[in-house]
């Protein structure tokens, strides 16, 4: 039985500063086995179902392999088309089906509250692995733990916020973990794609210094880690409205270096020309590792949530 605060994880909101530090510490324990110097058959006779209704590469492979690493197995369904939604079915029924074949579900789909609907109907553990333009956990808990990699710390850093805030749920997911340190942030985006208000507010209540500007050189004059984004061309009704924005910032190695050429660069990916392909093998260039940080760090949640760890 897990002693994680709560069955699911679906929202970054529902974790303390303590929760946070915990993760990322058996996180740290699982980079062996997420770097294939150990075995493990931790969670062997355990299934995991992952369920992608929305493209994914690097959240759906990161958490099958995290699974088989620890010795468990997966199940998957990918896309509308190849699973029974497309005939009608409701995400409860699909979830009560589900709960019969496997021990833990990560699921992803297009729309915002969508896998808090399937957790409903469950009784084993539900992560978010991207709710539209809600919110994705997981990946903002392996950006902490990148950035805890990269700068040592994550107390006292000035962190730049980069692109579509509005409909980036890893940005959503992000605030909320950082508004528990002590972080000076800065928004930058077009006004069209600012970060939500509540979100703004949140950072307010949790007094983080937070300025918002569309200059992405502004961003760059104190920052520490830059943390860009992609526009998220699903999340345009308009593809007129998408090519107006689609390359609003591009990252370049000379910004880069004349501001900070130690500065951290962070990407959820996939990248679609917001980062200069010249700034790869900066000592900075941190997205690519990211990649590689998810899967201990979806091996830690796993494990966590499963109760085979102590949390």
């Amino acid at each position: 039985m897990s002693n994680f605060p709560t069955k699911d994880l679906l929202s970054a909101s529902v974790l303390s500063k303590g929760d946070i530090e915990r993760i990322l510490k058996i996180a740290e324990t699982m980079a062996p086995y997420a770097n294939k110097e150990k075995q493990s058959d931790l969670l062997a006779g355990k299934v995991l179902a992952t369920l992608f209704y929305e493209p994914s590469t690097r959240t759906r492979l990161s958490f099958e392999t995290a699974m088989n690493r620890l010795g468990g197995r997966v199940i998957t369904v990918t896309g509308m088309e190849s699973s029974s939604l497309i005939k009608g079915e409701t995400l409860y029924d699909t979830g009560k089906v589900v709960e019969n074949f496997a021990d833990i579900v990560a699921m992803r789909h297009p729309t915002p509250g969508s896998v808090a609907e399937l957790a409903g109907a469950v009784k084993i553990p539900v992560l978010n692995a991207g709710d539209g333009a809600g919110e994705h956990p997981t990946q903002a808990l392996l950006d902490m733990l990148t950035i805890q990699k990269e700068r040592g710390t994550i107390d006292g850093l000035t962190i730049a916020m980069v692109g579509d805030l509005k409909f980036g749920r890893t940005v959503h997911s992000l605030t909320y973990l950082l508004s528990h340190f002590k972080v000076n942030l800065i928004l930058v985006s077009p006004d069209r794609l600012r970060m939500p208000a509540e979100q703004v507010q949140h950072f307010k209540d949790q007094k983080i210094q937070c300025t918002e500007t569309e200059s992405l050189e502004e961003g760059l004059k104190h920052a520490q880690v830059v943390y860009m984004t992609r526009v998220q061309k699903e999340r345009f009704d308009d593809p007129a409205e998408y090519e107006k924005y689609k390359h609003f910032y591009i990252l370049t190695r000379e910004m880069v270096e004349r501001h900070n050429a130690q500065m951290t660069i962070m990407h959820p990916l996939p990248r679609v020309g917001e980062i200069s392909l010249d700034i790869d093998d900066l000592a900075g260039a941190a997205y690519f590792r990211q990649v590689k940080n998810g899967v201990a760090l979806r091996m830690a949640l796993l494990a966590i949530m499963l109760g085979k760890v102590e949390f």
